[in-house]
């Protein structure tokens, strides 16, 4: 039964979503970061690789995009940022998303004095800016990819945790969940069975935006130089180099913030899209 429920839950979400065109042109974006992703595995060339005779080269049929101070090619290192973007946002979501649901779903189907605890720690963490707070933790820690996915992840989770109690609130007191509960239906039965596949639709917003959250913080973080170090390349630390031959070598700044730009905005698009979908209070 639960399985035909989403089964027709998917299948409303996709009549939905192929006739919302934003939606559709944020899909297509996202599908063309995967496909970027997945094409660096194919390239020979070391995006690492030095060649101070080719460097600060222009766009052209050798270069598309052109080469950096280094003379390593921005193209290949756009495809291996891609990757890197793609796991920040999807790891780093993932930690944030199993948080919040954990969190959230304890305080809204106990309540109480579990309610309380959760929801004035969910508090403190709001008192502090994201972007502040994961930088004071990331002066501790060595700067590497998975520490910066970690801390991305610990520090957002708030978010789904106060979306899940809100439809946990919601949830716990319906005839469903009560036949279930008179029934003699566990406590695990009842949260993880009944009550959070429906409590799960504006997770799937939020996680949906969360990476393109994720993206861009990496990118701020690795143009601030404490993200993804070289010369493991990154959106971001990329951008460093352009912006010191910012005069010079236009492409090196243009072509990152092109790219980071589109991929939050089709992140962006497909989540509205999702939440449209998914919201019958939005449906025509």
């Amino acid at each position: 039964m639960l399985r035909l429920r989403r089964t027709f839950l998917l299948d409303v979400v996709w009549r939905q979503l192929r006739h919302n065109r934003m939606a559709l042109t944020g899909a297509g974006i996202v599908l063309v970061m995967f496909v970027m992703a997945a094409a660096a595995s194919f390239v020979s060339t070391d995006p690492s690789a030095i060649d101070v005779g080719q460097s600060l080269l222009p766009p052209s049929a050798a270069h598309p995009l052109g080469t950096d101070d280094l003379g390593r090619e921005v193209l290949v290192r756009m495809l291996y940022g891609a990757r890197i973007s793609l796991l920040v946002g999807f790891v780093a979501v993932g930690i944030s998303t199993v948080i919040g649901i954990v969190l959230g779903a304890l305080a809204g189907y106990y309540g109480g004095w579990i309610d309380a605890l959760v929801m004035r720690f969910v508090d403190i963490m709001l008192c502090f800016p994201t972007f502040f707070l994961i930088l004071a933790v990331i002066a501790f820690l060595d700067p590497s990819i998975w520490n910066i996915m970690i801390v991305i992840g610990l520090t957002s989770w708030m978010g789904v945790a106060r979306l899940i109690r809100a439809e946990f609130l919601s949830l716990r007191q319906r005839d469903f969940v009560l036949a279930a509960q008179a029934l003699g239906a566990s406590d695990s039965r009842l949260i993880f069975r009944h009550i959070l596949p429906n409590a799960m639709s504006p997770v799937l917003v939020s996680a949906t935006l969360g990476v393109a959250g994720a993206i861009l913080t990496e990118s701020a973080l690795s143009f601030l130089g404490i993200g993804v170090q070289p010369p493991t390349p990154s959106w971001g630390n990329m951008l460093i180099i352009g912006k010191q031959t910012l005069g010079s070598a236009w492409w090196l700044s243009v072509f990152p913030g092109i790219a980071i730009l589109i991929t939050v905005l089709g992140y962006n698009l497909l989540g509205e899209g999702v939440r449209d979908a998914l919201d019958p209070r939005l449906k025509e």
